[in-house]
Formats: C-alpha cells, sequence, structure tokens
C-alpha cells in the first residue's frame, strides 16, 4: 500500500523526463520529440489510473474474503490477487527508477528512462494497460456478483479500553484435571510421600511398581495389567522403558496450557528435571533427539548420526528423573516413534513422558498407560471464561440482551478456551447488538470445516480484522509452527512487504509494531514461554488463507512441489541437498520472501543466490543464514528492502551493484565483518539500519 504513496516521487521523475526532453530538442526532430512528449504524458496517466485502481482492489479483496466459502469467489480470489501484486511490482520497480533520478539524475542522459519505457512496451503491448484490463476484467466480475457492501467496520471510539486479565496466568476450571495429571505424573503433592506398594522380587535385585495398573510397552503393543520393572544400578533405581502418559483433546481445548501449567508447578519442577520439545507436524527423529540433547545437557550436539546421538541421549538421561513433555504430536508413523523411543531404556525410575495431540491414533500408538482425556471446558465455567474475554473484568458492563446472544454463541464453540478467548475479543471490539447478531447468525457455522467446529470462531475474526492486519497475520504462515515471533524484526518484515499504512509523521515501524500488539490483543499471537507464538489451529488458518501465496519446504522432495505463483517462501534445513536441487526455484519469478534462516551449506546457498538473483527479481525480503558471498547479480533486485545474514561471514566487500539498491531500508549483518564498503553506499538513500 505504500507503493501508491510512494507514487507521487514518481512525479518527480516525470518533471525530470519532461526536462530531458526538452533540452534535447536540438538532436532530435518535432516528430520524434512530440512523440516522445505524447509517451511520457500517456505512461504518467497510465501509472496514476493503476494506483486509483489498486486503492478500489484492496476494498474488493477485503470484501471477497467474506464470501472465500463460495467455490465461484475462492476460484477468483487468487486471480485478483495475482493481478495487485502485478501492479503492485510494476508501481515499485518505477518508484526505483524515481530513486535512481534523485541519486544520479543527469538531464542530459534520457537512456535509464527509455530502458525502462522498453521494458514495458512491446510494440502495441503495454504491461501497464494489460495489467489494468485485467484489474478492470476482475473487479466487473466481483461487482457482478454483488460485491457493493461495505465489510463490517468499528470506529476506534467505539472501541473499549483493553483490559489485561490473566488468561495465561490461570487456568479456568482445569483445577481437577491439573491434580489429577500430577497424580499420575507420580508427583507427591503437600510434601507426602508416594504411598504406591511396591514388592520386592526373589532376587532382591528387581522390584515392581504397582503404580501403574495397565500399561503397555513402548512399541504401542498391548499387556494388560503388566508391570514396569525397575532394576538397582549403583544404588539408584532404574526402569527399562519410560512410561508414557498422552493428553488428547480437540484442538484449542486448552492440552498446551494444561501442560505448560503442570510444568510450572513448584513440586513438578522440583520433582522433575523438564525437557520440552515442540513436535507439531515435522516428527524428525534425528531433530528431536537433538533437541532432547540439547535441553539435557545444556549444549548442542557435536555428531549428525543417529547412532550417536541415540548413545549420546541413553547417557544424558540415565542418572536423571526427568520428564519430557512432547507437545503437539501428529505423526502416526509407529516406526518413526519406534526409533525415537528406543534409547530411553534404563532410565531413572520416576521418569516419565507426556504427550499432547488432537489424534486418538497417535495416543493408541505412544501409550504405555491409559490416555488422559481433555474435554472441552464445562458449561458454567466456560461462560465465566466467555463473558471475561467478551466483557473484560467489569462487570457494569455486561448488557443482558448481549449476554442472551452470547449464550446462543456458546454452544458453537465446543468449550473451546481459544475459540472463546479470539471470538469473545471479537464480540467486544463493539457493544452493538447488530453485531453480535451478525456473528450469532453468520452463514459460516453452517459450512463443513474439515473436522472440526472451532475454524468458524476462528475465521470469523479473522474475517472482522482490517484489511492490513488481513495481510500481516497471513504473511506469517511462511513461518512453520512454533516458531517464536519476535515483534519488531516481524514488523520490519511487514514494513518491507508494504503492508503497513502510512499514518501522518509516525515511523512505519512504529506503526508495524502496533499491529503486532494489536494481533496480540485478538489473540492471533500468544505469550507462551517467554516467546510470542501462534496457536496450532491459528496456524492451520493462516495457511488455509494463504495457500497460494505461502509455501515452507521441509524436505527435498518440497523443492520440486513449490508452486510458480508463490510469494512467500522458507526452507528449513534440508539433508543432502545439492545447489541444482535449489536452482528449481527459479521458476518462482513472482516471489518477494525468501528465508533461508537455519543452517544451509554457505558453499551451496552462495551458488544458488547468483542465479536466483538473475531470476527472482521482486524479492523483497531475503533472510539467510550465512553466505561465502553476496553476487554481483544482487543489484538486479530493484525492490529488495530487508537484507539479513544471521551467522558469522567474513566479506572483503560488498559487489558495487549493491550500491544501486535504493529501496534497500534494512541491512543486517551483525556477526559479519568486512574489510571495506564499496565507494557507493551513500546512494542507498532509504537505508535506516546498516548493523
Amino acid at each position: 500500500m505504500n507503493i501508491i504513496s510512494g507514487l507521487n516521487e514518481c512525479a518527480t521523475l516525470f518533471q525530470w523526463v519532461r526536462s530531458a526532453i526538452s533540452s534535447l530538442r536540438t538532436q532530435w526532430n518535432g516528430t520524434e520529440n512530440n512523440k516522445l512528449q505524447g509517451d511520457v504524458l500517456q505512461l504518467q496517466s497510465d501509472l496514476k489510473c493503476l494506483g486509483d485502481t489498486l486503492q478500489a482492489m484492496y476494498i474488493l479483496i477485503d470484501r471477497a474474503e467474506w464470501r472465500i466459502h463460495d467455490h465461484c469467489v475462492a476460484d477468483l480470489l487468487p486471480k485478483v490477487k495475482e493481478a495487485v501484486y502485478d501492479a503492485e511490482d510494476l508501481l515499485d520497480e518505477f518508484t526505483w527508477h524515481a530513486h535512481k533520478v534523485s541519486v544520479e539524475g543527469n538531464e542530459t542522459q534520457l537512456a535509464p528512462f527509455i530502458d525502462f519505457f522498453n521494458s514495458i512496451t512491446q510494440g502495441s503491448f503495454n504491461k501497464v494497460t494489460d495489467i489494468q484490463k485485467r484489474l478492470n476484467n476482475l473487479s466487473n466480475q466481483l461487482k457482478e456478483m454483488g460485491f457493493h457492501q461495505a465489510t463490517p467496520r468499528f470506529d476506534e471510539s467505539l472501541r473499549p479500553e483493553t483490559t489485561s486479565f490473566p488468561t495465561e496466568a490461570k487456568i479456568f476450571g482445569r483445577d481437577k484435571e491439573m491434580k489429577e495429571l500430577i497424580r499420575l505424573l507420580g508427583v507427591p503433592l503437600n510434601n507426602r510421600k508416594r504411598t504406591g506398594s511396591e514388592v520386592v522380587a526373589p532376587n532382591n535385585n528387581r522390584r515392581y511398581s504397582s503404580r501403574h495398573k495397565t500399561a503397555r510397552t513402548g512399541d504401542g503393543s498391548s499387556t494388560s495389567n503388566q508391570q514396569v520393572y525397575t532394576t538397582f544400578n549403583n544404588n539408584e533405581e532404574t526402569m527399562e522403558s519410560v512410561p508414557v502418559l498422552p493428553i488428547v483433546g480437540i484442538g484449542g481445548v486448552g492440552k498446551t496450557t494444561l501442560a505448560q501449567k503442570i510444568c510450572s508447578h513448584p513440586q513438578v519442577k522440583s520433582h522433575y528435571e523438564i525437557i520440552w520439545i515442540c513436535v507439531s507436524d515435522d516428527f524428525d527423529v534425528k531433530r528431536l533427539t537433538k533437541e532432547v540433547i540439547e535441553q539435557a545437557s545444556r549444549k548442542p550436539p557435536t555428531t549428525d548420526s543417529l547412532n550417536s546421538l541415540q548413545t549420546d541421549l541413553a547417557d544424558s538421561l540415565n542418572k536423571r528423573r526427568f520428564l519430557i513433555v512432547l507437545d503437539d504430536m501428529w505423526d502416526e508413523n509407529g516406526e518413526r516413534w519406534k526409533k525415537f523411543y528406543t534409547p530411553l531404556r534404563n532410565v531413572r525410575l520416576g521418569s516419565m513422558m507426556l504427550v499432547t495431540t488432537r489424534s486418538e491414533k497417535v495416543a493408541d500408538i505412544v501409550r504405555t498407560t491409559d490416555s488422559f482425556r481433555l474435554e472441552g471446558l464445562k458449561d458454567d465455567v466456560f461462560w465465566k471464561f466467555f463473558e471475561l474475554c467478551a466483557f473484560g473484568s467489569d462487570r457494569s458492563n455486561r448488557d443482558p440482551e448481549l449476554q442472551l446472544i452470547g449464550k446462543k454463541i456458546l454452544p458453537k464453540l465446543r468449550g473451546s478456551p481459544l475459540a472463546a478467548k479470539t471470538l469473545g475479543r471479537l464480540l467486544g471490539i463493539s457493544r452493538d447488538t447488530t453485531h453480535w447478531n451478525n456473528i450469532l447468525n453468520s452463514e459460516l457455522w453452517q459450512h463443513d470445516q474439515e473436522g472440526t467446529e472451532i475454524l468458524p470462531a476462528l475465521q470469523l475474526s479473522y474475517m472482522y480484522l482490517p484489511f492490513h492486519l488481513k495481510r500481516c497475520f497471513s504473511f506469517c504462515a511462511v513461518y512453520p509452527k512454533d516458531h517464536n515471533f519476535e515483534k519488531d524484526s516481524l514488523a520490519e518484515m511487514w514494513v518491507a512487504e508494504g503492508f503497513v499504512v502510512r499514518k501522518g509523521n509516525i515511523p512505519l515501524q512504529d506503526i508495524g509494531s502496533q499491529y503486532f500488539l494489536e494481533l496480540v490483543n485478538r489473540s492471533f499471537f500468544q505469550k507462551f514461554r517467554g516467546a510470542y507464538v501462534i496457536h496450532d489451529l491459528m496456524h492451520d488458518m493462516a495457511q488455509l488463507v494463504s495457500k497460494d501465496e505461502c509455501f515452507i519446504v521441509k524436505n527435498l522432495s518440497d523443492l520440486e512441489e513449490v508452486p510458480q505463483s508463490v510469494r512467500h517462501l522458507s526452507i528449513l534445513p534440508i539433508t543432502n541437498v545439492k545447489c541444482s536441487n535449489l536452482l528449481s526455484l527459479g521458476k518462482c519469478t513472482k516471489l518477494r520472501t525468501l528465508l533461508c534462516n537455519k543452517p544451509l551449506s554457505s558453499d551451496i546457498l552462495s551458488s544458488a543466490m547468483t542465479c536466483w538473483f538473475e531470476k527472482l527479481l521482486c524479492l523483497r525480503v531475503i533472510f539467510c543464514d550465512s553466505t561465502k558471498k553476496l553476487p554481483e547479480s544482487i543489484g538486479n533486485l530493484k525492490h529488495l528492502r530487508y537484507l539479513a545474514i544471521s551467522r558469522t561471514c567474513h566479506f572483503r566487500s560488498l559487489p558495487s551493484s549493491f550500491c544501486s539498491l535504493y529501496n534497500l531500508q534494512i541491512f543486517y549483518a551483525r556477526k559479519c565483518k568486512f574489510e571495506s564498503l564499496p565507494r557507493g553506499i551513500s546512494k542507498l538513500i532509504n537505508l535506516q539500519k546498516f548493523e
């Protein structure tokens, strides 16, 4: 959206061009001069028209998302967004030329402008008018579908004063579950010793505990009334395998929150050494093993061999009483689970593993005792929590008519604290009965949501976001689940992507930070273990609304699946990757974001960058772990605004073409060393941070 405001700067370029043409009258005949003057005026008019059309298209996209469940709209919306992105790219490229003029302007040299003019015109074909026609055609189709009504909006003055209530500090209605789980984990409460009866085996070197009434083996096979045997080892009791207790429940019901509260309970913390691992949908045995080792030993493992890693894991845990929490496990492959579980043998008596999962099948694979089923909050407690989310802590604000509407909405949320918190805060934006009734009667509740009825509540919350916040939130789907977000860094990227709307003289970075806090206040981000994260269900929704724009490469085969139209891409650590594999991304010519913020070979990445920067000309944000050098081809990236290198690198200098990145705003190379900087570095007139 700042691309449109940047069009004002282009007026300077057009004045310069017309002045340059006038100065060349003696060299050209009148016909040539008049034709060029006419072409310049026409281009200026076309670009202005394109900018005006974009403003209207943003509004239409916002309205279309309210009917995304309509198949016709769902099919049309990606085409609308693609045309809008193409228009933004073209206008942004012209802004780069305006910056070039302000830095290097020379009225006797029209070559740069002529080059740009020739790049958008080929005979009678003109990129500007072509995009304008596409936008007009799509706009007409949307209007024929009835997109003429404004989407609901709320005046700032109508918003109640926000209150901070301790939803994270207190769990509503879970005291019984907390106590039961702590008991199942064998933690003595109130300093009482465990009373489970123990029977000494005949050889006096083996005993078994009757605490576990029903047990299963670690490979998932059932063994009725199996006892968990322990042995003495250097005067310490050990178990043959770690008992695994799954917490099972629908998404958003509070499994992670409950597990977190258990781990922060003083007596649990004093009883166990706690290891917390976020699993999500990437059950990579090596990664999980490395994370357990790193948390147990407080240092990263030095080997990449699975056999060596498993040996290190066994050594690091066999003398400790630990509680491993595997949070949000999805993988239903029993073989991978066996491989991960194998080294957790002959561990100290009392050690446990807690697994949170939405899947009954996962629970059945991993459990060695009965699963703990976590249901939604009971009606009375759930209503109190929902009231607090919607009305705040001031009971005088609780309008009886709104309470009645709220009680009709409540059954649709299935006792989910996440749904209650998200939708409650959406309702709290306005105390108008029309707003509340609109949410109650939304047709979204009637549509199939792929196995969960919670998504309508989250999707409603997304739909009511202002358009700029929708763009900011959906962008986050380019990050993997359980990613820790840092407010200022994310705000900088939002600015670089053009999502942040200028307000007077307030720095865009500050406005972006306010966007982040507003999304936190609406529960799109939440504080978790000292960091900001997106709940898995919220992440699912972000992926749903950005499925044509964001893609995450998790393994080698994903590189072949990346759609050509993708705009935002992240590459996670890949084993056995070659430069030729990475070069396949050259087809993604619309790409705006490239995140390689996990270790890839710097040699391979450097080689790939040379080719990428010759083809991926729309890049605005680049985050790479490390690189041997920045290639000369980086000068092709006219749109680039954010560049970060996170690891230690040594450069002789930057390529001379780097100085033509007139749009560059932020360059982070905090751990890098430069022997020198190119002489033209002062040409980077938009550079705000160079660390």
